[in-house]
């Protein structure tokens, strides 16, 4: 290549400079939020949420639109920050490996998610915000209520969820094998068609799905003692800082009260 004379190196400097800012200002995409105190959001005037679709009552499509309790709690949070929320649907495992938060897609993940050790070594966790544990869905006349019925059977479990990891816990002992589906609706129908002879989850959504379908029943539920959080990146203070605020916010007025019973028909039980 032909070397370039001072002249024509001096004349390309401007040009290397404008590049350089715009190469800057496409790197920089966080916009601040909520006067100075230190929030970025990865988009601006959004506050981009991730989840895995479906997980009514938490998150849900209906018509052109995502709802659920988890959507209703979220938008407290952007209105606190003057933004609208945008819901990001994405694989479970890609929340709870942290991957959406290293690759920029969302400020903040609300999919039912519990709060436990391995998880909070990817990523961050707001303060618990609603207890779970596991419950057994089955057919209506199914003769399996418990675990130790279903020696021989095949269980039903969504992939990557605390409900899989206590089947696979309990599979020797029982007897039964495990069954992995991507997601909660094909889980649940699962049970409906006879796929599977019982599915396990958080007893929120089995019993919002023995509701809808009464010819599924919820026959048991397994004290776990779970507790579900919003994920946040590592290191994330000041955004986990804001959601814990208005979380705390939420309960103190009775606003959370307000929200829980519009999903779950019942306010919640006080400890």
């Amino acid at each position: 290549m032909a070397r370039r004379t001072r002249h024509a190196v001096l004349a390309m400097l401007p040009v290397l400079a404008l590049a350089a800012t715009a190469c800057a200002t496409k790197v920089d995409q966080g916009a601040p939020q909520d006067g100075g105190s230190g929030i970025s959001l990865v988009k601006s005037g959004k506050l981009v949420t991730c989840t895995h679709l479906s997980y009514k009552p938490f998150q849900y499509t209906d018509g052109d639109k995502t709802v659920g309790f988890d959507v209703d709690l979220v938008d407290l949070v952007a209105k606190e920050l003057n933004v609208d929320q945008e819901i990001f649907d994405t694989p479970f495992e890609n929340i709870t490996s942290g991957t959406v938060f290293t690759t920029n897609e969302c400020d903040l993940a609300a999919a039912g998610m519990t709060i436990n050790e391995d998880r909070k070594k990817a990523i961050d966790f707001s303060e618990p915000y609603f207890d779970a544990s596991q419950a057994l869905l089955v057919k209506k006349d199914s003769a399996v209520k418990d675990l130790p019925d279903l020696k021989g059977k095949r269980l039903g479990v969504q992939q990557g969820t605390t409900g899989e990891e206590y089947a696979n816990k309990n599979s020797a002992t029982h007897g039964y094998t495990v069954v992995q589906f991507e997601d909660l609706p094909l889980m649940e129908t699962a049970v409906r068609t006879g796929a599977v002879d019982a599915a396990i989850n958080d007893n929120g959504v089995l019993f919002d799905y023995a509701k809808e379908y009464p010819d599924t029943a919820v026959t048991k539920e397994f004290d776990t003692g779970e507790s579900y959080g919003i994920g946040l990146k590592k290191g994330n203070t000041a955004l986990k800082t804001k959601v814990d605020d208005v979380l705390k916010k939420a309960k103190d007025t009775g606003e959370y009260d307000r929200i829980y019973e519009k999903w779950f028909g019942k306010k919640p039980e006080k400890k």
